[in-house]
């Protein structure tokens, strides 16, 4: 009887650590959690400072570049440099050109440079996306309306800019509030004009140039009318192209499916080709 009783106790023991040994297990996983977000801010915090005293006099807070400086943050042939090309550059400088070498801040820090440049060009952890952008897609070309005036990938209106790669520099936080919050105010590059001829002929479309005797306008199907104010009626629409409803029209899903969507556009638009012959390495092809 005693020794069933010590065999009994024995076994608590052993279920009893087995659960703490559990519980410290999860808890150090979920604390690894949530130290990765704080993690990469840190390490976003430690690129900003050497980029905004070394780099931003020449190519600005933003990357995109002054007079002094070229875009660092939205140019493809920019975007498209490895890492190690990057650091390389950072550390060297450029020969004939107003860059100059910065080995002097070490490699550590050039690296984190880098990686903050990453962040200006939606690389980084601004480019998370929060939808689905296969679920973006259908929206796009369907119930928000965005292709009516707007190209992505060679598809879609005329009218608006092509938004291919619109996102590659933008968070997705920007880019939801660009959609939800409406319109700029309107101008007469963005609202509808109608245009009447003298025999009751109705061009509608949007002025791409105008003077005092003429204008150029080009219709929602994309060509270009080139008519007379003189022997014309010009009507100007109140009402932006850009819808003002979205916030209201479109669920915030759809919303995020939709920014998913223009950002893996614009991830896909900047990704550099691979040769032919390329072989996929084990990370790329798991």
């Amino acid at each position: 009887m005693k020794n069933r009783i010590a065999i009994s106790i024995l076994k608590r023991c052993r279920i009893s650590r087995l659960l703490c040994l559990a519980t410290i297990v999860a808890a150090s996983g979920l604390h690894a959690q949530q130290s990765v977000p704080s993690q990469r801010a840190a390490d976003l915090a430690d690129g900003k400072a050497p980029f905004a005293s070394s780099c931003v006099s020449c190519h600005g807070l933003d990357g995109r570049g002054t007079e002094r400086g070229p875009d660092i943050a939205s140019r493809k042939e920019v975007q498209s440099l490895s890492d190690a090309a990057l650091v390389k550059i950072v550390s060297e400088g450029v020969t004939g050109t107003g860059m100059p070498p910065f080995r002097s801040l070490g490699k550590t820090r050039i690296e984190s440079i880098v990686g903050y440049l990453r962040t200006l060009q939606g690389r980084g952890e601004q480019a998370r996306m929060p939808g689905n952008p296969a679920e973006g897609k259908p929206l796009f070309f369907g119930k928000a309306g965005c292709s009516t005036c707007h190209t992505v990938q060679g598809s879609g209106g005329f009218i608006g800019s092509d938004l291919s790669n619109y996102a590659a520099n933008r968070s997705a936080e920007e880019i939801r509030r660009a959609v939800s919050s409406g319109p700029v105010p309107p101008n007469r590059a963005n609202t509808r004009v109608v245009v009447t001829n003298r025999n009751g002929t109705k061009l509608s479309g949007v002025v791409r140039n105008e003077d005092n005797f003429s204008l150029q306008l080009q219709t929602f199907e994309g060509a270009f009318y080139s008519v007379s104010k003189a022997e014309c009626r010009i009507e100007s629409s109140t009402e932006p192209i850009m819808p003002a409803d979205y916030g209201s029209r479109l669920t915030k899903k759809e919303i995020d499916d939709l920014v998913s969507y223009l950002l893996d556009v614009s991830r896909k638009s900047t990704e550099v080709p691979k040769p032919a012959g390329h072989r996929k390495s084990v990370e790329e092809s798991e």
